[in-house]
């Protein structure tokens, strides 16, 4: 399906640009009335994963996958979760290694081709008995649902698994890891990477031979994949990874309907993070590039919910 017609009338009046879409409901966003039980489940590596589930009974659920040093406790994940649990769904809302408060086992953290790590997630959901699956990945989260559903050629998907909907993804990592050296983005960089530092620091304390020198003087993101994120998961630098990691080569083999939603204004995104021509030929890709909302932000006056996330629910049902 070519790109349809976004009906987002766009932000509150004092939200002023991207950033201010991105940076204030990241802040000030909070989401009342919700609770997850957490399950802990073993990876085929002998590590494990968090799952943070709703369940009410129904016989569809939703797979939300969270953002770059998220977790299911982020505003945007917590909203979708408490949306669809009140309109017939449960929810299984997944962590990735290191996310949302607990290390992992495994010397390796995440990344955003984790698909191994959704796959564990999915397969495991499916094994519940649902009628139905949906997914919904975030920001990198959609990156990584976008390489799982692509990679139907590798491994098989759950008949169950029916559509997912992907909200301000980096369809091309490679074009979105470009954004972060824009002077502009800065405080995006500067606020993963110093999450990311405390990381890789508790990763040494249990794996000592991580050289963890030089740490502290480290300004760049990319400074950072190349020294760990790269070679830790067996690459050798920063520039391997962004390539091995894009998700772009697998839009394309997708077979499974699924909507990208990405704002024109998002200031993480640029090129193929709004893949036009995939769109035109690809019946199953529905692509909305509202001119509004930034990075995971499209904010409405007044509502509890936002425009992405109302979306989903429509596009999904």
């Amino acid at each position: 399906m070519p790109q349809v017609d976004s009906k987002y009338k766009g932000p509150p009046f004092f939200y002023l640009n991207g950033h201010f879409e991105t940076i204030i409901p990241s802040l000030r966003r909070k989401i009342k009335g919700l609770s997850y039980v957490r399950e802990q489940i073993e990876t085929p590596d002998d590590d494990f994963l968090n799952i943070d589930w709703v369940k009410n009974g129904h016989n569809r659920v939703l797979v939300i996958s969270h953002g770059l040093e998220g977790g299911s406790d982020r505003h945007y994940v917590m909203a979708l979760a408490k949306l669809f649990a009140k309109n017939g769904w449960d929810i299984a809302a997944w962590n990735n290694r290191t996310c949302n408060g607990e290390m992992n086992r495994q010397k390796i953290m995440y990344h955003h081709a984790a698909t191994y790590d959704l796959r564990s997630v999915v397969d495991h959901v499916a094994a519940q008995g649902y009628q139905e699956i949906s997914l919904v990945g975030i920001s990198m989260g959609g990156g990584q649902t976008l390489r799982y559903l692509g990679q139907e050629e590798e491994f098989t998907l759950p008949a169950e698994l029916k559509k997912a909907v992907i909200i301000s993804a980096p369809c091309s990592l490679i074009e979105s890891a470009k954004t972060l050296n824009w002077k502009s983005n800065r405080v995006y960089e500067k606020r993963f990477l110093n999450k990311l530092k405390k990381k890789i620091a508790a990763k040494a304390q249990q794996y000592p031979e991580i050289d963890v020198s030089g740490l502290d003087t480290m300004t760049k993101l990319q400074e950072f994949d190349n020294k760990y994120s790269g070679p830790l998961h067996g690459f050798k630098d920063a520039k391997e990874f962004y390539e091995f990691c894009d998700p772009y080569p697998f839009i394309e083999k997708i077979t499974r309907d699924f909507l990208v939603l990405n704002a024109l204004n998002d200031p993480l995104l640029q090129g193929n993070c709004y893949p036009y021509e995939l769109a035109q030929r690809m019946p199953n890709l529905t692509l909305e590039t509202p001119k509004r909302g930034g990075h995971v932000g499209f904010a409405r006056l007044g509502k509890e919910f936002t425009y992405s996330e109302i979306r989903a629910l429509e596009y999904l049902s």
